[in-house]
């Protein structure tokens, strides 16, 4: 099946880079014919009652081998029927066409539908999309949890999907009263009449099957809604908090074995020889199997009857390794040459004239290092493959927590040897993930088919799933890439600044990948540029090195932002003491009158924070900063201290600009979590390191990431607005560590230029 045909105008919203990548991954798949549904039918949805809206959709991530024809005129990821779904009890499921893990979408896109269906909230519940084509992102055309855009690009779509639904009930309401729709109304899962005629959307389910669906709907006005910017609690509430909630590596099947695998102990190593006698003797291991790995290495799986079974396996074997045609990192060399590096003008992402450096009254000089980091989710990667069936008849069914099922889907038909429609994904709430779960080689999907297909080769035709340990994926995943930043600044005695050459050196996230055409120009990756500058008006010439490295890089929370908002925001704050001006009246003078949503933020933390205005305890001092991620400002006022050597945050008031916030309770605790989680960059041991190539650190006890004790205060403040909201998921983290800096700058009179903070 070729994209264009089954996708159709969706081709052109795709990255060249992706759409080729989906050309090859379906070229040798066969055509699959529409069944020719008219453009106003309905598809049934369960044989006792209920209904969906609209026709569904099943196109080129197809989960049915008979995929419908779409109404004229409605893309795929505007039908109600992929979405919505109406019981006789009246309960409302609605469909998330995002992966829920942990940021709360499986209640504020619900929300959304929700309020413009007038639905009942107590009888509402949420879902997992799929691989499906109705639940592509919107905006990009692809199956994509990333970018903090679930609310972001969605909000429309979903609040039009909740108006065509409610449209469709009215219209089978005044139908059956034989009055016309616009003497309707409809609120709390109920349709009204005059003389107080009512009827609940249950009982019109049948019905409202008749109706078309309309291409055009008029949505509410903010100031009718009801659900959308009321705090709520989430639906995954009481599963998580009981310990009920099941994730990916939860997954059951009948006869399901379970498979680890060892890999290189440096990236892209060959194996010299296996000595597998002792794992095989294991009690419990089915098979051990060498296979070929991410990025060109090899590994070898255990498969066995439970995880503890395939891990004292793969204990038990005797591996050597032939690291001789790869590169075998060691960070201190690499730190070195990047500081060289950037002592030398790269490539010019941004222009400015340097002239007035050479004259300017007053100099800052500064280098800034960022480590490695790892993503380390609480649930470790996993993935859980069944194939069933021969030849034309074999089938796949895949489970994971995933940010891109149709990536992964078409990733593992390319290993199966399988249609892509012969692939269904079953996507599974995740414990985590920060872009580890959204990979462009699709590594860990790729292994554990590779594994069930070895497996398969040898007779195994159970289930399979794979797991890593979180040693796997701390010493053998992707990493947010080093940087090194460094800045000349030339400015005067009133703070103006005169000249500003800024050199980052870092390694591409989208260089090599699908994302390619439309993330790198110029030879530039633009993601390792966000926010450098804005919102401060300045003479900036900034220029990019990117050297070649044997380490795999990904995108990682606030990708770009999580050093770029580091080095922006105290540098600005040592202009500020540089010049004795107070760093917050500073920063409002570099804004000028540009930058509304960033004045507004940094105002309400201020206000609320009480900045200046309350004493202090004896050795705490206040830091602030200011930045915006994926269209929205977050600013915080932080309270910290230093003892004898040792920062401690205390306190962070945080003020965020989103436009509206759908869910206030998930806005509070998206900043708490990724408060916490920039925190943890800022401690003592939060880096990987390499030494001849083999990560040196290893779990929780040699990479450090915040935890509770280290948890300060948070309080969270929302600036008001009615505009159709921001991202929200990445924001929060990128301005805590310099909040958290900038007062260390004030207690010590010395910036921390490297992460984690160094003080002694």
């Amino acid at each position: 099946m070729h994209f264009d045909s089954a996708f159709g105008d969706l081709a052109t919203q795709m990255p060249k880079g992706l759409l080729a990548l989906v050309e090859r991954a379906q070229g040798a798949s066969k055509t699959i014919a529409d069944d020719g549904l008219p453009r106003r039918s309905f598809l049934k949805m369960g044989v006792a009652s209920g209904f969906a809206l609209g026709a569904y959709p099943l196109l080129a991530g197809a989960q049915s081998p008979a995929p419908a024809a779409a109404p004229a005129g409605l893309k795929p990821f505007e039908q109600p029927a992929a979405f919505v779904r109406i019981d006789k009890d009246g309960a409302v499921t609605v469909t998330v066409n995002r992966l829920e893990f942990g940021q709360g979408v499986l209640t504020a896109l619900p929300m959304i539908l929700a309020e413009e269906l007038d639905a009942d909230w107590a009888k509402v519940r949420a879902v997992h999309g799929d691989a499906d084509g109705a639940y592509v992102d919107p905006a990009f055309g692809i199956h994509l949890t990333g970018g903090s855009g679930s609310i972001k690009r969605s909000y429309t779509q979903y609040r039009e999907l909740g108006a065509r639904a409610r449209a469709m009930l009215v219209a089978a309401a005044a139908t059956q009263w034989g009055v016309a729709a616009s003497t309707l109304r409809t609120e709390n899962g109920m349709v009204m009449g005059a003389g107080g005629k009512s009827i609940s959307y249950g009982d019109l389910s049948d019905a409202a099957m008749k109706m078309p669906v309309p291409d055009q709907v008029a949505l509410k006005d903010a100031k009718d809604f009801r659900i959308i910017g009321k705090a709520t609690p989430r639906l995954d509430a009481r599963a998580k908090s009981s310990g009920t909630q099941s994730f990916g590596m939860d997954m059951q099947l009948p006869g399901m074995l379970t498979a680890v695998v060892v890999h290189a102990p440096v990236f892209g190593a060959k194996l010299k020889s296996v000595d597998d006698s002792a794992a095989k003797a294991v009690k419990g291991v089915t098979a051990v199997l060498r296979m070929p790995t991410d990025r060109g290495g090899e590994g070898v799986a255990v498969v066995a009857q439970g995880y503890w079974a395939a891990k004292l396996g793969r204990d038990a074997l005797k591996l050597e390794w032939d690291t001789s045609a790869v590169e075998k990192v060691d960070s201190v060399a690499q730190l070195a040459s990047y500081k060289a590096l950037a002592r030398k003008t790269g490539m010019v992402k941004i222009k400015a004239d340097m002239g007035p450096m050479a004259k300017a009254p007053k100099k800052i000089n500064a280098e800034f290092t960022f480590p490695y980091l790892a993503h380390a989710p609480m649930e470790p990667l996993n993935c859980t493959v069944h194939v069933t069936g021969s030849g034309a008849d074999a089938r796949a069914a895949i489970y994971l927590g995933t940010q891109m099922p149709g990536f992964d889907g078409m990733a593992a038909s390319q290993v199966l040897g399988l249609p892509p429609q012969a692939v269904k994904v079953h996507v599974q709430m995740a414990g985590g993930g920060f872009g580890r779960r959204a990979v462009p080689t699709a590594d860990y999907v790729v292994e554990a088919c590779t594994v069930a297909k070895l497996a398969m080769a040898a007779g195994v035709t159970a289930p399979i799933r794979v797991m890593w340990s979180r040693e796997d994926d701390i010493k053998g995943g992707y990493y947010r890439p080093m940087h090194v930043h460094r800045a000349e600044i030339g400015f005067d005695a009133k703070g103006r600044v005169l000249a500003w050459d800024h050199v980052i050196v870092g390694q591409s996230i989208t260089q090599g990948t699908p994302f390619e055409s439309m993330m790198v120009q110029d030879g530039i990756d633009m993601t390792i540029a966000e926010g450098m500058r804005e919102p401060y008006d300045v003479p900036m010439r900034l220029s990019i090195h990117h050297p070649k490295v044997n380490v795999p890089v990904l995108w990682w929370r606030s990708v770009g932002s999580t050093h770029t908002a580091y080095v922006m925001e105290t540098l600005v704050d040592e202009i500020a003491r540089a010049t004795q001006q107070d760093p917050v009246a500073y920063r409002l003078k570099l804004m000028g009158d540009k930058h509304p949503r960033h004045k507004a933020a940094l105002m309400l933390a201020v206000e609320q924070s009480g900045y200046n205005k309350r004493k202090l305890p004896k050795g705490q001092a206040w830091g602030v900063a200011v930045h915006e991620s994926f269209d929205t400002v977050v600013a915080y006022v932080a309270e910290a201290s230093v003892t004898k050597g040792v920062p401690k945050l205390h306190a962070v008031t945080a003020a965020v600009h989103c436009n509206l916030a759908v869910n206030p309770k998930t806005v509070e605790a998206q900043v708490q979590g990724a408060a916490l989680m920039g925190l943890g960059t800022c401690l003592p041991g939060a880096a990987i390191t390499f030494k001849d190539g083999v990560v040196e650190q290893s779990n929780f006890n040699d990479y450090v990431v915040a935890r509770i004790p280290d948890m300060p205060k948070i309080a969270v403040h929302i600036v008001p607005s009615a505009e159709p909201p921001t991202g929200m998921g990445e924001p929060g983290l990128p301005p805590l560590a310099p909040a958290f800096g900038n007062a260390i700058a004030k207690l010590t009179g010395k910036t921390p230029r490297d992460l984690p903070f160094k003080l002694a």
